[in-house]
């Protein structure tokens, strides 16, 4: 059995203005600098065997504070391209706005106005649907994840984001026969983890191929995880309207709550 951890990044510049990041690179803002150390600070005492990171600024400085807070030798510490989050083409850079009841999502559009995407199927011009992304998840579980499915008692820490980090946990649930597939894993608070605990179901031997990976057991142990914060005053996202809701959505969410976690 192995673990995963999950860590979304800290608070990024753009984070902290509500507009669509995605690819654009933003790095960690103040306030993302301290949560990050507060989550290497968190896992310092827990032995992590290897650290993969998103290559985008405030996702890969997250998981180097991890992999910095760690006791020697560090655990290999390896970024990327596909733990991006998603892309969001022409939006990247504009305001996160709410649909306004009496236009469409091509009228707002024309307007240089980018409001949430109403399906998995629907991307902004040069980006990516949430469909694209799962996709690319599979690919980034194959590479990170499935390559240690046989090495007992390894603890794998991913540093990613929001919406990419819930794709991720539903690519490996996809991959266990009786895994739950209706559960959302969205919603997450920067620098908060999830992890997931893994295991090949039945007996298996030789080496485990990841592009045709024998059944897995995946169990979701800890969702949204952020205790460390505790001691961070200004983590608490107590604004009102479209700025909780472009927080909510860039942590994973939506603005409909989210279903509740499998125990």
């Amino acid at each position: 059995m192995i673990s995963v951890t999950f860590i979304r990044h800290g608070e990024s510049e753009d984070n902290s203005r509500g507009v669509w990041a995605g690819w654009k690179d933003s790095p960690l803002s103040a306030l993302g600098r301290k949560q990050a150390q507060a989550v290497g600070e968190a896992f310092s005492g827990v032995k992590l065997d290897y650290i993969y990171a998103s290559t985008l600024l405030r996702a890969y400085a997250t998981g180097q504070a991890v992999c910095d807070a760690q006791p020697s030798p560090k655990p290999p510490f390896t970024a990327n391209p596909n733990l991006r989050e998603q892309h969001f083409g022409i939006a990247e850079g504009h305001p996160w706005v709410e649909l306004a009841p009496d236009q469409t999502e091509e009228e707002m559009m024309a307007m240089n106005m980018f409001p949430p995407l109403s399906s998995h199927s629907a991307k902004f011009s040069g980006g990516e649907s949430i469909d694209d992304l799962a996709r690319r998840a599979e690919e980034a579980a194959r590479e990170c994840v499935l390559p240690h499915v046989l090495e007992d008692g390894v603890h794998v820490a991913i540093a990613s984001h929001g919406y990419c980090i819930s794709e991720l946990i539903a690519a490996l649930l996809r991959l266990d026969p009786d895994g739950r597939r209706n559960v959302s894993h969205r919603g997450l608070l920067n620098t908060a983890w999830t992890r997931v605990v893994i295991s090949v179901k039945g007996s298996h031997t030789g080496p485990v191929d990841p592009a045709n990976p024998p059944p897995l057991t995946v169990r979701v142990t800890h969702v949204n995880q952020f205790d460390h914060l505790d001691t961070i005053s200004s983590f608490v996202e107590d604004e009102e309207g479209t700025q909780a809701a472009a927080r909510t959505f860039f942590g994973g969410g939506s603005i409909k709550p989210a279903a509740a976690p499998e125990p």
